[in-house]
């Protein structure tokens, strides 16, 4: 099928998911004079009686206030409008619109758009959370992360699109700060520098969501996210960065700024210098509780880094005895608290939707030492794991799931205390999702050390994609949906494994 040269941004969307098409779009949308809602639409943050609904205006010169008149309707062809109010998109917030229509129903569809100098935005699809009392079905759900643009096209993003799914969830590496190496020869590059100031990360943003298949996937359900490393600088942690520049603080509220923009939060979330709340509690219902956390904001930095850097390394026990400093926190000690206090154990499930793996991950073969392992993760922090997972044991919280990004591969783990006794209680289950695109470790590495870590129950390195997952009151059951040809925009995805969590069993088995 040929690729249209001019479509409406509706028609644009149908063309990437049925034909493939992103390639010659993104470079049409380079060349020509942008609509006002080249980025397209998104929704996030549900409740039960409210939503925010985000877009972004784009334009040479846009007036410094611009009336932005948005509406929410009941059905797709908006006879029925329940909501409409206007927003003024002003340059101090990049000309980004962040509406919040309130006292919606609960548990239901709806579909929004907005109107602004005489252009219309495409249609969004959101939805409202059940209300607290009532136990839904089922909730449908999908968590992804690490979307390198630099390294591979969105082919994940469309087939998620094609899902029937209540919500996404995000776990960071929404952007990437690098330049795109001048050597690399791929398809697609960063545009501009490393990302230092607000304008470059306003730029690096506008980048990645001109990209359609990634906007059909914001315009199809409501998004939660939380952040990682790569929205900031890479392995940052609190105020030190990789390089130990003195600035970075500076560099932190540009970035923070940046994100909140760029993202369907609400107004109250608004970063004030470098603090933006990214933890949070929503519940679906009576059916589950999911809880987001912010490990890069007040972890304490990496434990032993490279000689004159900042950062991650990766290190044998015997050699860092930093390491098994007790006091070391990922999140800080008041999130520590704040999680704790977030656990609800009246409800069947509890969903942790945080950055990186939880399971512990030992590099080096046992007989040959004390462990190896990679100090930017919660192996960097084990009595920070340690003290959660106690936490956990002793409030007998029901039915436990942690959801994790950051390390470029899919794994499914049993959680416990003690990791060298096979027989130990299973406290909680793990899904690690994958990376959208960024490039992964070779497997065989991966298959090296899988002998050392029984309770990794699958780990592949070498897939891209997605989890998606559906979860009723007795059941979780997931798919690990795997892109075939990261650099194809309309390459097959397909499930690469299926697993269960049965009610009252913690841990994964393999579907049948």
């Amino acid at each position: 099928m040929t690729c249209p040269g001019s479509l409406s941004r509706r028609g644009l969307l149908q063309a990437v998911l049925v034909a493939g098409c992103a390639p010659a779009l993104l470079r049409h949308a380079d060349a020509a004079a942008e609509p006002l809602f080249a980025l397209g639409v998104a929704s996030g943050s549900p409740r039960a009686d409210r939503v925010v609904l985000w877009t972004r205006l784009l334009g040479e010169a846009l007036p410094a206030t611009v009336p932005v008149h948005w509406e929410l309707a009941q059905d797709e062809a908006f006879r029925t409008v329940v909501a409409r109010g206007t927003e003024h998109a002003e340059p101090g917030s990049a000309h980004s619109v962040h509406a919040e229509p309130a006292g919606l129903r609960p548990d239901r569809w709806y579909w929004y758009r907005f109107r602004a100098m005489g252009q219309q935005s495409p249609a969004g699809r959101t939805r409202t959370a059940p209300a607290a009392d009532a136990m839904p079905a089922a909730l449908r759900f999908a968590i992804a992360s690490c979307q390198r643009f630099d390294h591979g096209e969105y082919a994940a993003w469309g087939d998620m699109a094609r899902q029937d799914l209540d919500l996404v969830l995000f776990l960071g590496d929404y952007i990437y700060e690098y330049a795109t190496p001048h050597d690399a020869r791929v398809p697609r590059r960063h545009h501009g520098p490393q990302c230092r100031s607000l304008a470059d990360y306003r730029d690096r943003y506008a980048q990645y969501k001109r990209d359609p298949q990634l906007q059909a996937m914001h315009a199809n359900a409501p998004w939660i996210l939380t952040w990682d490393d790569h929205e900031v600088q890479n392995d940052w942690a609190g105020d030190v960065s990789q390089d130990l520049a003195p600035d970075f603080h500076q560099r932190r509220v540009a970035a923070a700024q940046a994100y909140w923009e760029h993202q369907p939060f609400p107004a109250s979330m608004r970063p004030k210098g470098v603090d933006i709340a990214l933890s949070h509690r929503i519940d679906w219902g009576r059916l589950a509780r999911l809880i987001t956390l912010d490990d890069r904001s007040w972890r304490d930095p990496q434990a032993c880094p490279k000689p004159g850097r900042g950062g991650s390394n990766t290190v044998n026990v015997k050699d860092c005895p930093e390491l098994l400093d007790t006091r070391r926190t990922l999140l800080g000690a008041p999130q520590e608290q704040w999680l704790r206090d977030s656990w609800d154990a009246t409800r069947p499930w509890n969903l942790l939707a945080q950055q990186t793996l939880m399971a512990r991950f030992n590099r080096q073969d046992p007989a040959q030492g004390p462990g190896r392992y990679w100090t930017d993760g919660w192996d960097g922090y084990p009595f920070a794991r340690e003290r959660l997972l106690r936490d956990l044991q002793a409030r007998r919280v029901p039915n436990t799931v942690v959801l994790g990004g950051d390390v470029h591969a899919n794994y499914v783990a049993d959680l416990k205390l003690d990791w060298d006794d096979e027989r130990a209680p299973v406290l909680a289950s793990e899904f690690c999702g994958t990376s959208i695109s960024s490039h992964g470790a070779e497997q065989s590495q991966l298959d090296k050390a899988l002998p050392f870590n029984p309770h990794l129950r699958y780990g592949r390195s070498d897939q891209r994609g997605y989890m998606r997952f559906e979860l009723r009151a007795d059941r979780l059951d997931v798919e690990l949906r795997s892109v075939a040809s990261p650099w194809d925009a309309k390459s097959p995805v397909s499930t690469a494994a299926r697993f269960v969590v049965e009610a009252g069993r913690p841990g994964a088995q393999v579907a049948s």
